[in-house]
């Protein structure tokens, strides 16, 4: 695949085609949950025509339900209402499962698979008990009360990562082409700036922090074949879920090694590893998280190392565009949103040390930003 960014960061792209029921939950249990019943890439992406999809930045630098404007603060008040909080809680994860079914994505069909399978033999492999959990991580997220510490968020995280493809890319014409898109256009925006900048263009070890259910883990062992990959996150559930996937999968010359431990502190040696990335990872943390997991980032890269982030972008103009209704569901399960939306995550990056900073708009809601640690640095 092949993306073309202009110089007012725009990427093109053509594709070659153009709860109801409840959960029970104990840890390292079988969960039950009674959901309805439902029904799962050949894509090119080239140099784009005058005529071909452009990936616009709205006018504003975030949207105007962001921020610290009278907008922002009006949500942040509704939101703060517990009992239209919960109510905000459950209208969205609605929307989400009802809108994701809409788009022949099988979200309860997947879910019930995993909470039927035997997922729950690889916890105890992979949870690290003594692990100490930063408090931003306990609040609750996407409507979870227990927020990503759960089984059901595990067994919904990768229906809830195609719901993603398919609302950035509502013209692809299926899941499997938007998925393909948004995930190509992001491993190739990675792939040339650290062939541009690293003075190595070999990849031989790669860091997937905040990785879930290992989604983007592997898509960057299958982009990168020869290097070690490493998958890296603080819920054990989501892990299991990620080993478990793995393990149906084909072999790989380099099995993907699951660590379950915390993003700002991963214990790993420094200067180990040649791209760290960061897929989505952001939005759910406060600004001080986001600092430290950078910082991180910037001790265990080599140099001439790469940082790879893909995020929200606040420029966004599809996001800047959202009606009121939508934007408050969202940010009823986002805790941390506004304050990402706050966050100069360029100048952070300026600050830690990384140079060679780049940001483009890699599909119509994402930013892909990518930095690379200097060549000499102590």
């Amino acid at each position: 695949m092949a993306l073309c960014a202009s110089s007012s960061q725009k990427l093109f792209l053509a594709s070659s085609s153009a709860e109801n029921g409840r959960a029970k939950e104990r840890n390292g249990r079988r969960v039950s949950i009674n959901y309805g019943s439902r029904r799962e890439f050949g894509v090119h992406v080239r140099m784009a025509a005058a005529s071909e999809t452009a990936y616009e930045e709205g006018q504003l630098e975030m949207p105007k339900w962001a921020g610290e404007n009278t907008l922002s603060r009006l949500v942040k008040a509704l939101i703060s209402i517990k009992p239209l909080f919960s109510l905000l809680k459950l209208g969205a994860r609605q929307v989400l499962i009802s809108t994701a079914e809409k788009n022949n994505i099988p979200w309860r069909e997947k879910a019930r698979e995993i909470l039927e399978s035997d997922v729950y033999l690889e916890l105890p492999t992979i949870e690290n008990p003594s692990l100490q959990y930063p408090d931003y991580y306990l609040s609750p997220f996407h409507a979870y009360d227990e927020g990503n510490l759960s089984w059901l968020a595990a067994a919904e995280a990768e229906v809830a990562t195609m719901s993603v493809a398919r609302r950035a890319l509502p013209d692809a014409s299926s899941i499997e082409e938007a998925t393909k898109i948004l995930r190509g256009n992001w491993l190739q925006a990675v792939e040339q700036h650290h062939m541009k900048y690293s003075g190595n263009s070999t990849v031989e070890s790669i860091l997937d922090i905040g990785c879930s259910v290992g989604v983007s883990t592997r898509c960057l062992a299958d982009k990168f074949p020869s290097a070690k990959v490493t998958g890296l996150d603080l819920s054990p559930y989501f892990l299991s879920v990620a080993q478990f996937k793995e393990k149906k999968g084909a072999p790989r010359k380099h099995p993907i090694r699951w660590i379950h431990a915390a993003g700002e502190d991963t214990g790993l040696p420094s200067k180990s590893f040649d791209l760290v990335s960061f897929s989505y990872v952001f939005h759910e943390c406060p600004e001080r998280a986001i600092v430290a997991l950078v910082t991180e980032a910037f001790r265990v890269l080599k140099p001439g190392g790469t940082i790879a982030i893909t995020d929200q972008s606040p420029k966004s103009k599809i996001l800047q565009e959202m009606p009121p209704a939508l934007f408050t569901l969202l940010r009823s399960t986002e805790p941390f949103l506004n304050e990402y939306y706050l966050t100069d995550l360029e100048g952070r990056l300026k600050e830690i040390g990384f140079v060679n900073i780049e940001t483009v708009l890699t599909d119509p809601r994402h930013l892909t930003m990518t930095a690379t640690v200097p060549h000499q640095h102590d």
